[in-house]
């Protein structure tokens, strides 16, 4: 895998060993960066790529001028491959690798009411096609108090697979399909605001 665009364009991304990561594909990546520097999103964002593997997207937005990342994975062999990725580029400053599972790290997060309460500008979602349709929902709600208005979820899910279902208080604003894979655009949800979901 290699950095598409920016400061890192070109950069060969270590992967996992094993068959157990499933990277997103230029062809996907390329699309849904274009559609997120179309959002303004990317520049000096803070962000946050789950289930994240090599990094590739992770990586991807720094390259285009996010400041920071947290990448989270299970997998020790994930957290290897982010380290020694962050550590190629240069970029373990401000890339940070926390080796657990997705909801522990979410629930260990300080709350909205404390002072160091995180909240990301961006948040990529790519959890394993198996994983079921409750869990993902229960890892969006648990997201749902560290975005604010401003913020993007980005989940990517197998074309096969039902939209997402949110939580009280998000909403898929666009969807897009390539070929196998659905991309899923979340938000919260402004006061007021009608159905606004968007086929693209």
């Amino acid at each position: 895998m290699r950095i598409i665009a920016g400061a890192h364009k070109g950069a060969r991304l270590s992967s996992p060993s094993g068959a157990s990561t499933r990277p997103t594909s230029d062809r996907v990546r390329e699309s849904l960066f274009s559609m997120l520097e179309g959002y303004g999103v990317l520049q000096a964002a803070n962000v946050l790529d789950l289930f994240a593997g090599s990094g590739g997207l992770g990586f991807e937005a720094m390259s285009r001028g996010a400041a920071q990342v947290d990448f989270v994975d299970s997998s020790l062999a994930s957290i290897r491959s982010l380290q020694a990725n962050a550590d190629r580029l240069g970029l373990d400053h401000s890339a940070e690798v926390h080796a657990g599972d997705v909801l522990h790290f979410l629930a260990g997060l300080p709350g909205p009411e404390n002072p160091e309460s995180r909240v990301f500008d961006l948040v990529f979602m790519d959890p394993p096609y198996p994983l079921g349709e409750d869990a993902v929902t229960q890892i969006l709600r648990r997201l749902r108090t560290h975005l604010d208005m401003e913020s993007i979820v980005v989940v990517e899910r197998a074309a096969r697979s039902p939209e997402p279902t949110m939580p009280d208080g998000l909403e898929v604003f666009r969807s897009k399909t390539f070929g196998e894979t659905a991309i899923h655009f979340v938000q919260l949800v402004a006061e007021g605001a009608g159905d606004g979901t968007e086929e693209g």
